[in-house]
Parts: C-alpha cells; sequence; structure tokens
C-alpha cells in the first residue's frame, strides 16, 4: 500500500470518494441525494482550501482518503506559530481495512503538517476510529482528540 498526494487533477475521484465516504457514515442509500451546496462546497474545498489530501492506493485500487485541513489562530504560549490543522475525512473502504491505509494515511498526514510548523491537529472521531488515533498519540480531550507536535 502507498500514499498518494491528490492534486487538482484528483477532482472527480476525489469527489466520488467524499460522497462515498459520506454515505457509508451516515447509512445513506444510492438513492438519497447530497444538497447541492454540500457538493459545491466540497468541490471548491479540494480546488481551493487550504489542505493536504491522500489516497491509500493498493496497486490502482483506491483503498481511502484522509484529509487535513489548516487553520491559522492567534499564536498562544503552547502553539507560538499559531498555525494548526483539522484532520478529517479518514476513510478507508471495507474491502481494505484492517491493512494499514487508516495508520499509513494519517502517519503521512502528520509528517506534512509538522514540515508546515503545525502545532496540533485536531479530530472528531468515530467510535471505530478512537483505536487508530491512540495508537498515534491522540488523546481524548472531551470534545474530540488532539496530538500535540
Amino acid at each position: 500500500m502507498q500514499i498518494k498526494k491528490t492534486n487538482q487533477n484528483d477532482i472527480e475521484t476525489l469527489m466520488q470518494i467524499r460522497l462515498e465516504m459520506l454515505r457509508v457514515v451516515n447509512k445513506l442509500n444510492e438513492e438519497d441525494n447530497f444538497d447541492r451546496t454540500l457538493i459545491e462546497c466540497s468541490r471548491e474545498y479540494f480546488l481551493k482550501g487550504d489542505q493536504t489530501t491522500v489516497f491509500a492506493m493498493d496497486g490502482d485500487k483506491i483503498a481511502g482518503c484522509a484529509s487535513l485541513s489548516y487553520i491559522n489562530v492567534m499564536p498562544t504560549f503552547d502553539h507560538p506559530t499559531g498555525k494548526r490543522a483539522h484532520l478529517m475525512n479518514v476513510y478507508t473502504r471495507a474491502e481494505f481495512r484492517r491493512r494499514g491505509a487508516g495508520k499509513m494515511m494519517v502517519e503521512f498526514l502528520i509528517e506534512e503538517a509538522k514540515s508546515r510548523g503545525v502545532t496540533e491537529i485536531r479530530l472528531d472521531a468515530t467510535q471505530m476510529g478512537h483505536p487508530l488515533y491512540k495508537s498515534l498519540g491522540f488523546s481524548d480531550n472531551g470534545e474530540g482528540m488532539n496530538l500535540k507536535l
């Protein structure tokens, strides 16, 4: 399994897997339609947002995806750069689960965040995701989880 950083040429695939992930997480059927605003804003996010999105690749097949959104806030004592990030859209397709794809994607994004001077990553985790994030050093803060870099 390899990690591929996405770019604008991947927009159609990014949109497809994002909507697939939303269907799975929200237990939606293929007949359920997404709000037009959600689709348009998701497309804009991938094309123009301050983010890094990756695919986990098994040969030429996409096993999963994950995104890291960068956020600049006022610097603080604990976070002198004011650069933080939010991890989201971590998704592994069912047939590739339990093979390390999620871990590889998150590890890649953690290193990417460090290279950009990020001092904290936050996320909102499902119960299924908690063990992965804890194994990577995230701590439960009652609202979500954090990883101090």
